[in-house]
């Protein structure tokens, strides 16, 4: 995500050289205009799921049809602020709802471990260790498989949720702003999950549509 700006500061310094990139506070104009713009992107996607993730991937905010992937996760792990690897692949988590939790298991710690590898972070490693300490639930290994009903796709792997209204399958799509010159503006990102059957859609948009009409 983004271009790691941080570190590029961090490592500027030490070769006796000042920071490059400025870091913007909270309670400055840009930083406001970028909530601005991503809380537009969330509230423009629904009835589909976003998410706004830091650069250790914890949330930092999301539209209402995210209460898809957490319905039923214990409020413990969504406060103060859920971290997604851990949330998603915590047995009391999504988990045991994910129809391919194995392929969602293999591309989680692919992801995390680049991560990892990328800057060096000491948190991020220790997050990487404990995910990897979960163990595999139940008919994981079948469900990884994707199943002989799952179609061939050209997204490595949608995320198929169980739901009480039949499995969702959704891609999903990461947007970062273009070009930061900012340190607080390049580690934001977005995540933005998209129906990959028209089943999904049709569950999705009826699902709107039953909410508007009862408010």
């Amino acid at each position: 995500m983004g271009a790691l700006l941080r570190e590029r500061n961090t490592l500027l310094p030490a070769a006796g050289h000042a920071p490059e990139y400025r870091e913007s506070g909270p309670d400055d104009a840009g930083t406001e205009s970028v909530r601005a713009a991503l809380e537009t992107m969330l509230t423009t996607h629904e009835p589909y799921p976003a998410v706004v993730v830091d650069r250790g991937w914890n949330v930092v905010t999301g539209n209402r049809a995210m209460s898809v992937l957490t319905a039923g996760v214990p409020p413990r792990l969504l406060e103060p602020r859920p971290n997604v690897f851990r949330l998603t692949l915590h047995p009391e988590g999504p988990a045991p709802r994910l129809a391919n939790l194995g392929q969602v298991r293999s591309l989680f710690l692919e992801r995390l471990l680049r991560r990892v590898n990328a800057t060096g972070d000491a948190d991020l490693r220790a997050l990487y260790e404990e995910v990897c300490r979960y163990p595999a639930l139940p008919g994981e290994e079948e469900a990884g498989d994707g199943g002989p009903a799952a179609p061939p796709s050209p997204v490595q792997v949608p995320l198929r949720v169980r739901t009480p209204l039949g499995e969702l399958s959704m891609s999903s799509t990461m947007a970062t702003f273009g070009a930061p010159a900012d340190v607080t503006l390049s580690e934001p990102a977005i995540e933005l999950f998209h129906p990959w059957d028209e089943a999904t859609a049709r569950s999705r948009r009826g699902l709107a549509a039953a909410s508007g009409a009862s408010g």
